[in-house]
């Protein structure tokens, strides 16, 4: 739609469009549908931009241009056009106030933040619906505290509490930059520099590391020390992701679960006595229930 000065041009020239009689407006949509007349699709679309115009008043708390909320409109009216079907007898502007709500929707949930919030309709729902649902609760009965004002919401809008509480903290405060200075007093000190990082540290990390391939490695040639049965029970017991049962080793194997118990702890004693360096934390790893 061009500049703001064409904006404004076009908004003047969509109050002045006459309003359309439901005859003319099914006239223009079928010429539109069969013939695609442009011109028809045209002045169906300008004779409804004052709804455009109408509606991205409603949207002016969100903090954006209102001639990009109309831009962003038209392109909703251009594609309720080219879906009406008249036809089915409902006239074209109730068609159309869900796409141009829709676009315009579209735009703030991409604009308003450079956080992108949710995008299911529940979301949306509680993006658009929080503030005024808010005040409606608070104004019916005063005597609800804040947490009770959000359980209602999450109740009529079928969200989580906890997502009424993150998004009206959103809508709460601004955008604000790791950047910015947390101070005017103190410009050198950032956002960045106060936030804590829970990770191991880099020399913490390759400590671990060399200790992890240490141990397997001791693990490895202690391994080999046992016989084919007690090896059998110890990865099944001791170094599977589930410890199998003394039963079922028993059956695969043909002996008591007590025996298979006999085995198991004579072979973790030949472990120790192999490897160097302590007890492994593998060999102290509760086996499975018997």
């Amino acid at each position: 739609m061009g500049s703001n000065q064409d904006d404004r041009s076009l908004v003047d020239a969509a109050m002045a469009a006459p309003y359309l009689t439901r005859e003319q407006e099914q006239d223009l949509a079928e010429r539109w549908r069969n013939d695609s007349d442009r011109k028809a699709r045209n002045d169906i679309a300008m004779a409804h931009l004052r709804l455009v115009v109408s509606m991205a008043g409603r949207f002016r708390g969100f903090g954006l241009p209102k001639s990009d909320l109309v831009q962003e409109g038209y392109v909703g009216l251009l594609e309720a056009v080219s879906r009406f079907e008249p036809e089915r007898g409902v006239r074209f502007s109730t068609y159309a106030t869900w796409w141009i709500r829709a676009a315009m929707q579209d735009y703030v949930l991409r604009n308003w933040s450079i956080v992108r919030g949710g995008t299911s309709s529940a979301q949306k729902a509680l993006f658009f619906k929080l503030r005024r649902l808010r005040a409606k609760i608070a104004e019916q009965n005063r005597s609800l505290t804040s947490q009770e004002i959000y359980n209602e919401i999450a109740t009529r809008l079928g969200v989580k509490v906890g997502d009424v509480q993150s998004m009206d903290a959103r809508l709460s405060a601004s955008d604000s930059s790791l950047h910015a200075p947390v101070s005017d007093e103190d410009g050198a000190s950032e956002r960045m520099d106060f936030l804590v990082c829970t990770a191991p540290l880099p020399e913490e990390q390759v400590t671990v590391m060399i200790d992890g391939e240490r141990m397997s490695s001791r693990l490895k040639i202690a391994l080999r020390r046992l016989s084919p049965r007690e090896d059998r029970i110890i990865r099944a017991r001791r170094l599977s992701e589930e410890a199998t049962t003394l039963e079922a080793l028993g059956s695969e194997l043909g002996i008591s679960k007590e025996r298979v118990r006999q085995i198991e702890t004579r072979a973790i004693e030949k472990l120790r006595d192999a490897m160097t360096g302590g007890e492994s934390e593998i060999m102290q790893r509760p086996a499975g229930h018997a």
